[in-house]
């Protein structure tokens, strides 16, 4: 398995280390745990931010993997082209939830730019 396709597992799991953090932030107990979403929305501060960086994280995530599995079947870019970018790409999320975390909003969008630059650019390096 490639490094650009572990990419893709890691992805998967970014949003649920932001739910860890919004709900240890806003005090969750187990009781909670029959309405999350409720709770989820109940929050401020860190906490809703961590919760809103868990839902950007699962909305970029199709994208991110259907750019890495075409940048695969395609056959056109250099295998480590594709993980380079694979791995920048995961760089900037991490980067993302940062400043999502820290409310730096101004950084926080550029990152979010980085991002979606290297999905586009595992399509163009596909094509």
């Amino acid at each position: 398995m490639t490094v650009a396709l572990w990419c893709i597992l890691i992805a998967i799991f970014l949003p649920f280390l932001c739910t860890g953090v919004a709900k240890i932030s806003g005090g969750y107990r187990l009781r909670d745990n029959h309405d999350p979403r409720d709770f989820l929305d109940s929050l401020e501060g860190l906490g809703r931010r961590a919760n809103a960086a868990q839902l950007n994280s699962f909305e970029i995530f199709p994208a991110f993997a259907a750019a890495v599995i075409v940048a695969h079947l395609a056959g056109n870019a250099e295998l480590v082209t594709i993980n380079v970018l694979s791995v920048l790409f995961i760089t900037s999320r991490l980067l993302y939830i940062i400043c999502y975390l820290a409310d730096w909003h101004i950084l926080r969008s550029l990152v979010w730019f980085v991002g979606l630059g290297l999905i586009v650019s595992l399509f163009v390096v596909s094509a």
